[in-house]
């Protein structure tokens, strides 16, 4: 397993954390130097705040760690496309690299829908390596989902 492979199987590590709380699985690690130095997975709903991404929790988490805002040679590992919020965090915590597991067409920042992660208008660009760990963090968002929609199903036809 390469680089890249092992760490983005961190970030699936968070998202089965978030999987287990009920939160869209969603994982992330931030990794500079060879060492992850922050981690995060959703918990949006459980914090009942909306910036509560698994990116924005990471992205915190290393500011704190190295008493700064700038992350600069790090890489931002992720089993989700980062969405608009997310991709800001990103550009301005001056992250170079992002490496995401699965594009996200409904809400995704680095070509799904939008990509502003070579947006010449900007004052920083980020290298974006995307299908590592595409099959496994695919799967697990699909699951969820899946599980969601039958509790949903389930609710509704007690109600009848």
């Amino acid at each position: 397993m390469d680089k890249d492979g092992f760490f983005m199987a961190e970030a699936i590590k968070e998202a089965r954390k978030a999987f287990k709380k009920e939160e869209v699985p969603v994982g992330a690690v931030l990794v500079r130097a060879g060492e992850v130095i922050a981690r995060g997975h959703n918990t949006k709903e459980s914090g009942a705040d909306p910036t509560l991404h698994a990116e924005m929790s990471a992205i915190r988490r290393a500011a704190k760690k190295a008493n700064s805002w700038r992350l600069g040679n790090a890489t931002l590992y992720v089993t989700l496309e980062p969405c608009l919020m997310c991709m800001g965090a990103v550009l301005q915590a001056r992250i170079p690299r992002l490496v995401f597991a699965s594009f996200d067409p409904k809400a995704g920042a680095c070509g799904s829908v939008y990509d502003l992660s070579s947006d010449a208008r900007l004052n920083h660009s980020v290298k974006v390596f995307y299908g590592v760990g595409d099959a496994e963090a695919g799967e697990l968002l699909k699951g969820f989902f899946r599980t969601l929609r039958k509790r949903k199903k389930a609710a509704a036809c007690k109600m009848l």
